[in-house]
């Protein structure tokens, strides 16, 4: 198991991050459409780094989100937003992945709101866009509790991403964590990570089985929590199964 400890956006000069972590997910293309000239000089200059890309709001979020507040050149539509699987979302997935193409991201990170309800057609949107890229869905609020959705959606080969210090992930080749701090409501941004939390992610993480996991911390703290977790990764002995033989 390869794990990969990053942080969502760039809390510090993108050159420290890829000089001391594995990975970061950018957030600039959850505001904003990319620009593809902007996302191969980000490729050029870090040609081994672990990207991946949070997928752009107008196909994720309701037209009245205040999120758009820093969106520029979009306006959203009411056939835009909450994976609808309509002709106007489609056009605007194939934009954005056309777009971010260039940085080569391993994964897409979809993260939908807790005001999205668990709708069938949501199933019908992943069936749609799954196959050519990776992709990681974060479900929240209502949503997260239809088990049956989840499920269906997951067997389509997409990465369900979670918390591990507040859910189960469940089981497969490729992991993707977002951390987004402990305590009251689903994020708690001002949270600072204690060594007694990172050590309980260290044990979940190396308890599973498969190839990736990508560790992505989403807090004031991001930086800080990431390097001294992927300091004490390091500082862990090697399970057998991460041994040839």
């Amino acid at each position: 198991m390869q794990v990969f400890v990053g942080t969502c956006g760039f809390p510090k000069a993108r050159r420290v991050i890829f000089n001391t972590l594995d990975a970061a997910e950018l957030q600039e293309t959850f505001y904003n459409l990319p620009d593809p000239e902007r996302m191969s000089a980000l490729r050029r200059e870090a040609p081994d780094f672990h990207f991946t890309a949070k997928v752009f709001q107008g196909i994720t979020h309701p037209p009245g989100s205040p999120t758009f507040k820093r969106t520029r050149g979009f306006r959203p539509t009411e056939r835009h937003g909450l994976l609808k699987p309509t002709r106007e979302n489609m056009e605007l997935w194939e934009q954005f992945t056309a777009a971010v193409a260039p940085l080569r991201p391993e994964v897409l990170v979809i993260q939908t709101p807790p005001s999205l309800k668990p709708e069938p057609y949501i199933y019908d949107f992943f069936t749609a866009v799954a196959g050519k890229w990776k992709l990681a869905w974060e479900p929240r609020g209502e949503t997260y509790n239809d088990p049956k959705l989840i499920g269906k959606v997951a067997e389509l080969g997409v990465i369900i991403a979670v918390d591990p210090l507040r859910k189960d992930p469940p089981p497969g080749e490729i992991y993707y964590f977002r951390l987004h701090g402990l305590g009251r409501g689903e994020v708690n941004y001002r949270y600072k990570y204690t060594a007694s939390d990172l050590a309980r992610l260290a044990s979940l993480v190396r308890g599973l089985e498969g190839e990736f996991a990508y560790v992505m911390f989403n807090n004031v703290y991001m930086y800080q929590d990431a390097a001294e977790f992927k300091t004490l990764l390091s500082q862990l002995a090697p399970l057998s199964h991460d041994v040839d033989g």
